[in-house]
């Protein structure tokens, strides 16, 4: 038996964070289109169930574009199974917003519900701050079965992201007879062993929507042996877009022509974005405080090669403020003022001195 497991779709989200207002339009689009695509691959690829382990809209407030296209895409594939974990995200927004209740869209409250068939059992809860002591303790599978178990939150070692998210203890599971753990909330495809015999797993979101969300994106394809009760995994790349953040050392660069030369290497090796993708050029090393730099240049140099494209430059001034202390030009004057502003960070000081003194080299060549 095959299943999909998926998660953190995010559907209606805004997406204008780095990108234009007809270009944000347009990536919201194609994030509901991927959707529709996932479940046309499930329909091409004999899929009986897809897992949604929540977050599968953005926020509370749905839009009838993706309420509508969510509602139609799982009425008209009524061979396929839906189970939907709703998240912290929009919570029960979507079922409160459809005409009806499909017969092939299974739901979970914040109690374990239980639905059987062909000796598989997917159980799932919503996770709260008052129930997960009480669903722990009441979890005990068949272990003659091949069980799933949904949950949206974070595992309790995993970095926290929000003091609302609901903390998943992984611990309190094992022994307890779990086939698969399906979890969502983690934007990132991981699996990890869940003892005796099962695998936990964040499929990760599916596409990848800002620049924390950089390479491939998609969804995990079950491939059950219903009488073996065991389980192949397979992480399936999907998204419509990637999202790179490649750094780029410009330490020895002194113009804006070297650092585009060099940034071109970079982006031609393997591995590197395509057309369809966007990108996020971080400028790293140290650079001379006579370097000339213009990071708008660089956007210019490669927009047309991507989907987007942005440069943002976290490169340090190579300077020792010491040189300057007992300097009597312009320019001694100059660094030290600027070093004793203490309305600027120290990356705003170094950015101040680095023009000061370009634009004071330039008056004493012209003299």
């Amino acid at each position: 038996m095959k299943m999909i497991h998926c998660a953190d779709l995010h559907l209606d989200s805004r997406m204008n964070s780095n990108l234009t207002g007809e270009k944000a339009k347009e990536r919201k689009t194609e994030l509901l289109g991927t959707f529709v695509r996932m479940v046309d691959f499930a329909s091409e690829h004999d899929v009986r169930a897809i897992l949604i382990a929540g977050d599968l809209f953005d926020t509370k407030r749905i839009s009838a574009l993706a309420r509508n296209t969510v509602y139609e895409t799982i009425t008209s594939h009524p061979g396929i199974l839906f189970f939907y974990l709703p998240g912290n995200h929009e919570e029960d927004a979507f079922l409160a917003s459809i005409p009806s209740m499909p017969e092939n869209l299974k739901t979970f409250g914040d109690s374990w519900t239980i639905y059987e068939g062909h000796n598989v059992t997917v159980a799932g809860a919503v996770m709260t701050g008052d129930n997960a002591g009480a669903l722990y303790a009441s979890l005990q599978e068949d272990p003659s079965r091949f069980n799933i178990v949904m949950l949206h939150g974070q595992i309790a070692d995993y970095p926290s992201s929000g003091s609302d998210t609901p903390v998943i203890a992984v611990s309190e599971l094992r022994d307890r007879n779990i086939s698969y753990l399906a979890l969502g909330h983690v934007h990132q495809h991981q699996e990890g062993k869940l003892p005796p015999s099962g695998i936990w797993c964040y499929p990760g979101c599916l596409e990848g929507r800002g620049f924390d969300e950089t390479g491939e994106h998609g969804f995990v394809l079950l491939d059950i042996d219903t009488k073996a009760l065991r389980v192949n995994t397979t992480f399936v790349p999907f998204a419509r877009r990637r999202l790179y953040a490649p750094e780029v050392d410009v330490t020895g660069c002194m113009s804006t022509l070297q650092m585009i030369d060099r940034a071109g290497k970079v982006l031609d090796s393997p591995g590197a974005p395509g057309p369809d993708d966007l990108v996020k050029l971080v400028l790293t090393g140290e650079v001379d405080i006579s370097c000339e730099k213009n990071p708008l240049l660089i956007d210019e140099h490669f927009a047309q090669d991507y989907y987007f494209f942005r440069t943002d430059d976290h490169t340090k001034l190579a300077v020792d403020y010491r040189d300057f202390a007992l300097d009597a030009s312009l320019k001694g004057e100059f660094v030290r003022t600027v070093q004793m502003d203490a309305t600027l960070t120290e990356k705003e000081k170094a950015e101040v001195i680095r023009c000061g003194i370009q634009a004071l080299s330039e008056e004493e060549i012209e003299v």
